[in-house]
């Protein structure tokens, strides 16, 4: 998210530890028991042990966004935390259970182009798709009146106001106002307080292909110093497994992409792979996979 001169990552971490598991596990649940994790949820909540988040900020000026080695909104990079350290700003608390899951779950509505005003989107490729897509989806899905729903109103209030009209869902008569801007009849207006900052902007405006980026340095960090033994082991099996039922070129070019984070990590790949019966030919870079 950008702000004035400034720019922030976001996250939630579990107050609550993570603890996975195994693929093996997870397919035999989702098989004979497809409500678990919900049940678990709903279970804990209903216990009164909370489940929490301590939500985090990194805040990054426009000037070290322009000497950053990686383009700071591309989702797939982190900010190194050493240099940006996490900023405590709250914690996201689920503390009570639906009374009616359709009418508080299945009908709720988030969309992120619902900011609170002084907050702006940022030029994320992933966000920029969002900010149109989810309204739209929300439109298709509970029609041009979802706003009105309480579940996605203003809290303990029914009061929006826009220029949608009619259609499934209308439960607000907006005091009779007309669906035209400008109108005479007290419609609803613009409001000043939230317009968006004006920003400057230089150059060719194009699409441009991304050119010299370091896509594998920070998956290498991951590989060989955060993962231990066992969790390389499992992720491994993990990638193998779904990779069998690839096409065989298609298993060439993942081993080739994860060679260059690290070519233990390929050649373990291409080890498992040849174990599930694929027949694997690297050749050229890489051959001695």
């Amino acid at each position: 998210m950008v702000w004035w001169m400034y720019s922030y990552a976001t996250m939630a971490i579990t107050d609550q530890g993570i603890k996975n598991l195994t693929a093996e596990e997870a397919a035999k649940i989702s098989s004979q028991d497809p409500d678990y994790a919900i049940r678990s949820l709903y279970n804990t909540i209903a216990k009164k042990k909370f489940p929490s988040w301590t939500f985090y900020i990194q805040v990054m000026t426009e000037q070290q966004a322009d000497k950053f080695q990686w383009n700071p909104f591309d989702l797939t990079k982190v900010w190194p935390h050493k240099e940006y350290p996490l900023i405590p700003v709250g914690k996201l608390v689920l503390d009570k259970n639906p009374s009616n899951y359709f009418a508080d779950v299945e009908q709720l509505a988030f969309d992120p182009a619902h900011m609170v005003p002084g907050i702006e989107p940022s030029p994320d490729k992933m966000l920029q798709g969002r900010l149109f897509a989810y309204s739209d989806t929300h439109r298709h899905r509970l029609g041009p009146n979802h706003l009105q729903l309480p579940v996605n109103c203003p809290y303990k209030s029914i009061s929006i106001m826009n220029y949608q009209r009619d259609g499934s869902m209308t439960i607000h008569d907006q005091d009779g106002a007309p669906n035209y801007y400008p109108n005479s009849f007290k419609g609803p207006e613009v409001c000043p307080a939230v317009k968006s900052p004006a920003f400057s902007a230089f150059g060719d405006i194009d699409r441009y292909e991304a050119v010299n980026e370091d896509n594998f340095g920070q998956v290498t960090t991951f590989w060989q110093k955060v993962l231990d033994a066992d969790a390389k082991t499992r992720l491994v099996t993990n990638m193998a497994n779904s990779l069998a039922k690839a096409s065989n070129f298609i298993a060439e070019r993942a081993i080739r992409n994860f060679s260059q984070v690290d070519v233990d990590l390929g050649q373990r790949l291409t080890d498992e792979l040849r174990k599930k019966g694929k027949m694997i030919n690297i050749s050229g870079k890489g051959a001695n996979l």
